[in-house]
């Protein structure tokens, strides 16, 4: 008795044969503009369930607490050289103009529009907004976040929205304190390392600063710590490839965040000396 010739299994159907074009595989190309996009979706949706209840009261304090134990000390150290780089180099400018007299008010616009919202925004980003990403990164990949969606809890709602809420907030307080710390090390560098006058110093400030440059520097802190907290979780929301994944997502939430941050303040800086005049002018 002959063993039974096997029998093949029949061949998959032929789309182009039968005339149905095949699906084409999503281009590379158009990857950062799907990311760029579920990035925006993100940033929408944490904006419309920051209003819905009930409200992670106790996350959000754990989170301000966390992310303003890692960046305050940072912050101050970093503000009082940053701010005594721009006085010497006004300083030293307003000299070879012979225009001595302004370094003071030139010296802290700088540091109260440009410098300190940075110096804030970049640090919450490489400090706390790596931490949040690390964390929510590894809550993705030990599936705690699906686990929290079959249960009927929105991972937005419950993990993201108190992030990002504590990052806004500790930009906008931190940048009060980096303003105050940035314009007294610019005060103590020029008037006893340059030889300028107190009177001169303060006079010219009070000369060229307006209450509007205070407001758009607390509004860039405002603007750049939603970024820095929006780019963290969506980037912990999206790892890829398991721990090493992790590792990834920290170091691409913060340079996305970077990037970001210096384009948009160019863009609000633009914004501002458009519409609001110059004092005295």
């Amino acid at each position: 008795m002959t063993a039974p010739l096997p029998v093949r299994p029949p061949a998959p159907p032929d789309d182009r044969a039968a005339g149905v074009p095949a699906a084409r595989e999503p281009s590379k190309l158009l990857a950062p503009l799907r990311e760029t996009g579920k990035l925006f979706a993100l940033a929408a949706a944490v904006t419309r369930v920051i209003f819905r209840r009930p409200f992670q009261l106790r996350e959000f304090i754990e989170q301000f607490w966390f992310v303003a134990s890692v960046t305050i000390l940072p912050a101050a150290l970093v503000s009082i050289p940053f701010g005594a780089v721009i006085a010497l180099q006004v300083g030293s400018l307003t000299q070879q103009l012979g225009a001595q007299s302004f370094t003071g008010g030139a010296s802290v616009l700088a540091v109260i529009q440009q410098a300190s919202p940075l110096i804030v925004a970049l640090l919450i980003a490489g400090a706390g907004g790596s931490a949040i990403c690390a964390d929510l990164g590894s809550r993705k990949i030990r599936e705690e976040l699906d686990a929290m969606e079959v249960m009927g809890v929105s991972p937005i709602q419950r993990l993201v929205v108190p992030r990002v809420l504590a990052t806004m907030l500790v930009a906008v307080l931190l940048n009060g304190m980096v303003s105050v710390v940035g314009t007294l090390g610019g005060y103590f560098f020029n008037v006893i390392m340059q030889g300028g006058t107190p009177g001169a110093y303060l006079a010219s400030f009070s000369a060229l600063a307006q209450l509007p440059d205070l407001y758009i520097s607390e509004l860039k802190a405002l603007i750049f710590g939603f970024i820095a907290g929006i780019v963290a979780a969506y980037r912990g929301l999206n790892p890829r490839g398991g721990p090493k994944g992790v590792g990834d997502a920290v170091n691409q939430s913060v340079v996305i965040t970077f990037m970001l941050l210096f384009f948009v303040n160019m863009v609000l800086t633009a914004i501002y000396l458009q519409i609001v005049p110059p004092k005295g002018g």
